[in-house]
């Protein structure tokens, strides 16, 4: 059974749009075929502080992989491009690549080791942005809104803080 997979990737090391690429393409070889891909966006660190500025995408893909064994390809994956270690208890830190799992189709789970849809994707600028270039109606599970309604909301949040 085919489903929908959003990734959000990230780099902010070396040749970023370079390790962008090579992501995707061992995600279209070993997770399934990439069907939409937002375009790249340099973006600011957020949550923690780096002169390394990041670039961002995100890509929905067709998977007919169980869920936990797509999730152990994305980590597989960041370590083949160069990825040491992961983010603990919101401890961030420079990375070569990020492969987030954000939705996948309508599923909600919650175990120790992943939690989909991502806990934080809806707060994210530089994943919502990109998201909404691709799937601006597509319905956070948990939360009930789209995509689109989520950038709105995250943007005048912002709006009130400047």
């Amino acid at each position: 059974m085919t489903c929908s997979v959003i990734l959000a990737l990230g780099s902010n090391l070396g040749d970023k749009r370079q390790n962008i690429a090579i992501a995707l393409d061992k995600i279209e070889e070993r997770i399934g075929r990439i069907t939409s891909l937002s375009a790249l966006y340099d973006t600011l660190p957020e949550g923690f502080y780096t002169e390394q500025n990041f670039v961002n995408c995100v890509c929905e893909v067709d998977s007919n992989l169980n869920i936990l064994t797509l999730f152990l390809i994305t980590q597989e994956i960041e370590k083949e491009i160069g990825r040491t270690k992961k983010s603990v208890n919101s401890q961030y830190a420079d990375r070569i690549i990020d492969i987030d799992l954000i939705l996948v189709g309508d599923l909600i789970i919650q175990t120790p080791d992943l939690i989909i849809p991502h806990p934080l994707f809806h707060t994210r600028d530089f994943v919502l942005k990109p998201l909404c270039e691709i799937a601006p109606d597509r319905v956070h599970p948990v939360i009930g809104k789209t995509i689109r309604q989520l950038k709105e909301e995250l943007d005048q949040k912002k709006n009130h803080i400047e």
